[in-house]
């Protein structure tokens, strides 16, 4: 049985009194305390962990003010704070052991666009790409572009002063701040676009003596900070101060400060003109060295950006879903290896001036392309704008994608935003090569090669405390190795952990006049202490490369545990779970509630510390496991779980926050494909519900989900009876209240059985088939049937069945055989062990016949191959069964095609497990409608909110709905839903719940044309 873990870190007494404090007074935001919300703000995009003592999410700057305010009373000078936005840093920026500030579930609003003075005034905890999908209808963008634009805030952008693609062009962050909304530590505000003298009296001294920093250590600072695109440094003394107009702009200042001089709650940011013309040309190499030797006369030829990766980040991406959509615009040139790639573009409002580059560049890399020196083996010219963001969008992927090597080393980000004078970065790096082999290590590169900033992440393995001790000695070497090249150890990600290197790099004099800065704004150390620098007056210490890591933690586990969870432990905060896109599939629980714990990375890290404290008390979670699935439970057992259940209330039980977290997961596996780690929340969550069921009585509508398919063939004995016994009030009032179950489907009448005799199809009999030559076998199909097609929507297998005929086929209904996949979805995996192998013995069985087995629910079709390979291993045995897309697909040619073409278009809602799992379906799809002489269009939505059963359940019932109102209700509102079709049955389901509608199958929209 589970046991109780009574752990949970404790919250300091003074800060537990401030917060109880704060409730009283005008703070109207959030406060959460529990161990899981700090637990999901315990790690970032970094290797570290630090557990805050608590998390604030303030809903507007009023809220900062009075929190900030009330800390600066003396009883509560001890309270520290870290601001936190989109939680990307790879250096632990936001990671703090006082309390968190998330401005990101709230302080999320574009405030004003002024188009004729080309500016947006913003919350700074709204998403980047969000901000860019309000501007794109005025023809504007906020232009900084980094890899993680669709989860990163504007706060963290400013906070990092952050760069990415194109910053030759554009610059960074900080060129594009016209002013911003700061609270300081002691509750004042500072409008920096305010004049001096409406300034509060507090803010001007902090003003003047920041202003006399600048002035009075010119040369110093001129001398100092060098002379690159990439300028970041911490406090940006050198551009705050214009000495030719003798003007100081505190804003330049506070643009990459990591939140260590103020909150910053609002933001003024000018907007640029999106291009008119853009052509993304992506040059090939034989070697990686020479994609970074041609990049200075790439630059040279005025393009807008010039980026690179070499072909370990090539291969990784052409192993994941994201390949499929770029894999005809970055083709393999015959006969010769690509081991480099520089994508080259070119934009601008002038269509003549972008033409001639265009030309200028491809000649030039037609005559390179006759020297066996230049390395260049091909190149190709792309001008589709949709498609030039495809090819952007793998590579933004492609750094996620790094971390998803195999074996316990993986690729660490702790040196990877080096920044060195272009024309010094191949030499850079080939002694940076030389660095990294001497310690045998694997790692990847890509980059800004205009920028001269590369990315390379060495492979450590973080749980290994001799290689986090080598991750320390590199990042020393790896800074003397930038200063002997001119530049700097942090490019574009701000310094974060690596703030100890800022005395070795600006000299213990200019240091101490950054500390004069911080000491002005933050004289207590309250904001983000130990990042950047220390108060002058402050003995407090500065964090440090060596501080603690992830991987402290997870080596708490032993290595057997760690493997078999592996699919929670690897996860390694990139944050692509938090894309803040509606029709983006993962992670529609995240989408809607802005709760961390709701997402891909927050429930990994809860399992990963459920697993710790396991180990903790010597409990192995995989042996508990086995036992479950063999041995029978004990009436006694039973008894003692339903009283464990009675008094949850009276003791406090780590795992009770953790399955609050998982029961928010709709199960969809989105994230099983579109996480860069490929982090499967479904298959940990079962996993995790099964144990926690040992300890804690299940309710009683689990029971009916797990033997729905039992139940199913019962009812359909009387479906009328049935239906109307569910149509009354009273059980549908009963059934809320007693199961929690609302919305219940009714039974199809006619029954499929019933169907199945009026088309007169024929009864399956294996020894008939059996007995047939290998030429009639080749003209059936079998049917796989679901428990929810079968019985809630049979008019979508009858008409599969009168497709195969029409295509003229025999089809053949094969006998229903439970699937098991609901009994997965709630964690009774030794049911489902038994459903699949009861399953599998029968379809492998069938599979001898050599005749296809195609079934018509795509998630219930991807179960056969997903978790009963994850629960039988080798023991599922070989048998296909195919989605009627991937059936029909290679047949095309066989089938009569269409002369003459239906002008109205059909448009393709399909399923997210569907396409996340299979991502050429909608593709197929499209292909198979245009065969037959009819158009496809397939509409991006992300989940539905049904997602099998979720959606039934009282208790998430306005979740549900809210997921629904994200993508599909929106779509769904500007289309004739007469022509929308649907491949899932539980969307089909969502749709007729709130629409009163009963949309098609693609399949049957074919019948109606074939």
């Amino acid at each position: 049985m589970l046991p109780v873990l009574p752990y949970q870190s404790i919250i300091d007494p003074t800060v537990l009194d401030y917060l109880e404090t704060l409730k009283q007074r005008d703070f109207s935001g959030d406060i959460e305390t529990t161990y899981s919300s700090r637990l999901a703000v315990a790690t970032d995009n970094s290797v570290y962990q630090q557990l805050p003592q608590a998390v604030l999410l303030p809903k507007n700057t009023k809220d900062v003010e009075c929190l900030a305010r009330l800390a600066s009373e003396d009883k509560y000078k001890a309270v520290t704070f870290s601001p936190r936005g989109g939680g990307t840093g790879t250096n632990g920026q936001s990671l703090t052991q006082g309390v968190v500030v998330d401005l990101s579930r709230y302080m999320n609003q574009v405030l004003e666009i002024n188009i004729e003075q080309g500016w947006a005034r913003v919350q700074t905890g709204l998403i980047k790409d969000q901000l860019n999908d309000v501007l794109r209808p005025y023809g504007y963008f906020f232009s900084p572009d980094l890899s993680t634009s669709n989860r990163a805030t504007l706060g963290g952008m400013i906070n990092t002063d952050a760069s990415g693609q194109g910053s030759l062009k554009y610059g960074k962050t900080s060129d594009h701040v016209l002013a911003v909304t700061a609270v300081l530590a002691n509750g004042s505000c500072l409008n920096t676009e305010i004049s001096y003298d409406k300034q509060p009296e507090s803010v001007r001294s902090v003003l003047d003596i920041t202003a006399s920093v600048c002035r009075d250590n010119r040369q110093k600072i001129e001398d100092k900070f060098p002379d690159l695109n990439r300028f970041l440094t911490g406090y940006d003394l050198k551009n705050a101060l214009d000495t030719e107009l003798d003007q100081f702009d505190i804003t330049r200042v506070l643009c990459g400060a990591e939140g260590s001089l103020a909150f910053l709650t609002e933001a003024k940011v000018n907007i640029t003109q999106i291009p008119k013309a853009r052509t993304l040309i992506n040059v090939k190499y034989n070697s990686f060295d020479a994609a970074l030797r041609n990049a200075p006369f790439m630059v040279e030829a005025n393009a807008l950006s010039v980026e690179t990766i070499d072909s370990r980040v090539l291969n990784f991406a052409k192993q994941d879903i994201v390949w499929h959509s770029v894999s005809d615009l970055i083709t393999d040139v015959p006969n010769k290896e690509m081991l480099g790639l520089n994508m080259v573009e070119f934009a601008g409002t002038d269509l003549d001036v972008v033409e001639q580059q265009i030309a200028s560049l491809t000649n030039k890399l037609d005559e390179l392309m006759q020297s066996e020196t230049a390395g260049i083996i091909g190149y190709q010219v792309t001008t589709d704008v949709a498609s030039i963001g495809r090819i952007y969008a793998m590579r933004k992927k492609a750094v996620g994608l790094l971390g998803a090597t195999k074996g316990a080393a993986k690729p660490v980000a702790f040196a990877e935003d080096t920044c060195v004078p272009p024309e010094n970065l191949a030499d850079f790096i080939q002694e940076f090569r030389e660095l990294l082999d001497s310690y045998q290590l694997n790692y990847g590169m890509f980059g800004h090669v205009d920028a001269g900033v590369l990315h390379v992440r060495p492979a450590l393995d973080m749980c290994d405390p001799k290689q986090e001790a080598l991750m320390h000695t590199i990042s020393d070497q790896v800074v003397a190795l930038v200063s002997k090249y001119g530049g700097l150890m942090w490019g574009e990600h701000g310094k974060g952990f690596r703030s100890e290197y800022g005395p070795e790099f600006f000299g213990e004099e200019l240091f101490m006049e950054l500390r004069r800065v911080k000491g002005a704004f933050d004289p207590h150390n309250k904001m983000n202490p130990g990042k950047i620098c220390t108060p002058l007056e402050s003995t407090d210490q500065l964090v440090r490369v060596s501080d603690t890591k992830r991987g402290y933690y997870d080596r708490q586990i032993p290595i057997e545990v760690r493997d078999s969870f592996n699919q929670a432990m690897e996860c390694n905060g990139n944050g692509l779970c938090f894309n803040y896109e509606a029709s983006s599939p993962m992670c529609p629980s995240m989408k809607v509630t802005a709760d961390r714990r709701h997402s891909p990375k927050g429930r990994a890290g809860l399992v990963r510390e459920w697993l710790r404290q396991l180990s903790e008390q010597g409990i192995d979670p995989i042996a508990l496991e086995q036992s479950l699935l063999t041995k029978r439970t004990s009436i006694k057992q039973i008894i003692d779980r339903i009283r464990n259940c009675m008094n949850k209330d009276k003791e406090y039980d780590y795992s009770h926050e953790v399955h609050e977290a998982m029961m928010g997961c709709l199960a969809c596996k989105a994230c099983a494909s579109q996480c860069p780690i490929k982090v499967d929340v479904p298959s940990f969550r079962s996993r995790f519900l099964n144990i926690y069921h040992s300890r804690y009585q299940r309710p009683m509508k689990d029971y009916m989900v797990a033997n729905i398919e039992t139940m199913l063939p019962l009812m359909a004995v009387m479906p009328k009876v049935v239906n109307t016994v569910l149509g009354q009030p009273l059980t549908q009032s009963l059934t809320e209240k007693t199961i929690g179950y609302v919305d219940m489907p009714l039974l199809s009448v006619p029954t499929l059985k019933d169907r199945c005799k009026e088309k007169h199809l024929p009864i399956f009999n294996f020894n008939n088939l059996k007995g047939m030559s290998d030429t009639e076998r080749q003209q059936c199909v079998l049917i796989v049937q679901d428990p929810f097609t079968s019985y809630y929507d049979a008019s979508v297998v009858s008409d599969f069945a009168e497709l195969i005929q029409r295509l003229g086929l025999k089809p053949i209904l094969l006998p229903f055989k439970p699937n098991g996949k609901a009994q997965h979805v709630k964690g009774f995996l030794k049911q489902f062990t038994s459903t699949a192998k009861s399953s599998s013995e029968f379809l492998n069985q069938i599979a001898t016949l050599n005749i296809p087995m195609v079934g018509v629910d795509p998630a219930l079709v991807l179960c056969y191959r997903d978790e009963y390979n994850e629960m039988l291993a080798d023991k599922r045995g070989d048998f296909t069964v195919l989605t009627v897309h991937e059936w029909l697909y290679p047949k095309l040619s066989s089938f009569t095609k269409a002369t003459v073409f239906d002008t109205r278009p059909w448009q393709l809602f399909a399923h997210c497990t569907e396409k996340t799992k299979m991502p050429n379906s909608e593709k197929e799809w499209g292909k198979i409608f245009q065969h037959f002489g009819l158009t496809l269009v397939t509409v991006p939505v992300g989940c539905c909110g049904m997602a099998g059963t979720y959606g039934h359940e009282a208790d998430k019932l306005e979740t549900s709905k809210a997921i629904y109102e994200l993508s599909w209700k929106s779509n769904l509102s500007t289309l004739e839903k007469d022509r929308c079709l649907i491949t899932g049955y539980s969307c089909r389901s969502q749709v007729k719940r709130f629409e009163g509608e009963q949309l098609k199958h693609p399949l049957q929209a074919l019948l109606t044309n074939i």
